[in-house]
């Protein structure tokens, strides 16, 4: 079976669907930052008024980025990274136990899903539909 998708409004697509996540959980963050805050102190992040800072700016930053098509390969390969120890430091399922360890968990292997979606991109670029695409 030989299926041929159409590679830029594919790759439009794919930037939209990854991007959504970050751009409105970017927005959140920034719109109720005192939240954000306590939030990032009860998960054990690091200085927690920066670490809510660095996440909003990564987050709706990057999203954005992508949603335009302005940088994919390099914010796409950051973006998966981030979002690799985000599972680490946001969803340690280990700590937990019955349906909230079952919860945190797939939250844990969602985020190593998404980071492989986001090197797929990386990998793909932008495609023509964006600010600055090209062919590859």
């Amino acid at each position: 079976m030989n299926i041929s998708l159409p590679r830029d409004p594919v790759l439009l697509a794919a930037r939209l669907l990854l991007a959504a996540l970050f751009v409105f959980m970017g927005w959140g963050k920034l719109t109720d930052y005192a939240g954000t805050v306590d939030y990032m102190a009860s998960t054990g992040a690091p200085v927690p008024a920066l670490s809510a800072g660095i996440a909003i700016i990564v987050e709706l930053g990057i999203g954005l980025a992508l949603v335009a098509g302005v940088l994919v390969t390099p914010l796409a390969l950051a973006l998966a990274a981030y979002t690799i120890v985000t599972a680490f430091i946001g969803h340690h399922y280990w700590t937990f136990t019955g349906m909230q360890r079952y919860d945190m968990w797939i939250h844990f292997y969602k985020n190593f899903s998404i980071a492989g979606g986001l090197l797929a991109l990386a990998a793909a670029g932008p495609g023509r539909i964006a600010i600055g695409g090209k062919a590859k």
